[in-house]
């Protein structure tokens, strides 16, 4: 890791009507790091993450991707596109076309690369194949490569979407909730992959509400709690004590007693 900022976060802050989803959130993470956004349902780790790359604006604050604006007080900048392009999402329900085959939907994360017509005609070239297929014989699902996506499992699925983010060359992967629908083996998996990613270099900030999963793979966590950040530290002083003061009887929605199983 280094200390050049990956992504910087200052002020930002969105409302949907009258709930007000980020409060003046403020964080950097810096390129190489692997960052957990911890809370509770509704506590804006979501509405954070599609901030960061645009997917919604902000009332207000400033967005920075490689010291590069992104957003800024509640506009995209000009060249967003560009700076999309070098951030993979991965969304907690897969996000995949369910009718094309695995590899078209690795290819599609090559759409900023890509004019929209051969996008559209699914005309890709030979060596964008090849690269889509070293992309899913690198997470481990290469003879799914022309199986429907609808036939796989939900972690089969988002090691796809992994694999996209690969074939996109993104430098930054955003993850919401990756594992929230799988099994333990399957999460395990994923969070590996994510890990093993982090350590080539590539930012990753995963929102995650498995407290367990936190302490197993990462080193530095931010809590949420209504849109505000509450914590911004080392995650050995993440305890089951602070996250009580923190978050009160929600604490049971993170601590999730009997799923020891899942750091295996």
């Amino acid at each position: 890791m280094t200390n050049t900022k990956a992504i910087e976060v200052k002020d930002l802050s969105k409302s949907f009507g009258t709930t007000l989803a980020l409060d003046e959130v403020s964080l950097v993470a810096n390129q190489g790091e692997m960052l957990a956004l911890v809370g509770a349902s509704g506590s804006g780790k979501s509405t954070l993450l599609r901030n960061i790359n645009g997917l919604q604006i902000a009332d207000g604050g400033i967005v920075k991707v490689f010291d590069t604006s992104l957003q800024h007080h509640g506009k995209n900048h000009s060249h967003v596109r560009r700076l999309r392009s070098q951030i993979g999402f991965i969304f907690q329900q897969f996000n995949l076309v369910d009718r094309l085959s695995v590899i078209e939907n690795v290819l599609i994360g090559n759409l900023a690369k890509t004019s929209l017509s051969r996008s559209l005609f699914r005309q890709f070239s030979q060596p964008e194949k090849v690269r889509a297929l070293a992309a899913l014989e690198r997470v481990g699902i290469l003879e799914q490569a022309y199986q429907r996506a609808s036939t796989l499992s939900g972690g089969q699925q988002q090691r796809v979407a992994i694999a996209r983010c690969l074939v996109q060359g993104a430098k930054i992967i955003l993850a919401d909730e990756p594992i929230a629908s799988l099994d333990p083996e399957s999460a395990r998996k994923v969070m590996e992959l994510l890990c093993q990613l982090n350590s080539e270099g590539i930012t990753v900030v995963t929102s995650l509400h498995q407290v367990q999963m936190v302490r197993a793979y990462f080193e530095r966590a931010v809590a949420l709690r209504d849109g505000r950040v509450m914590f911004d530290g080392a995650v050995h002083e993440l305890d089951d004590h602070r996250l009580t003061s923190i978050y009160g009887s929600a604490v049971e929605e993170l601590v999730l007693q009997g799923h020891g199983e899942m750091l295996v």
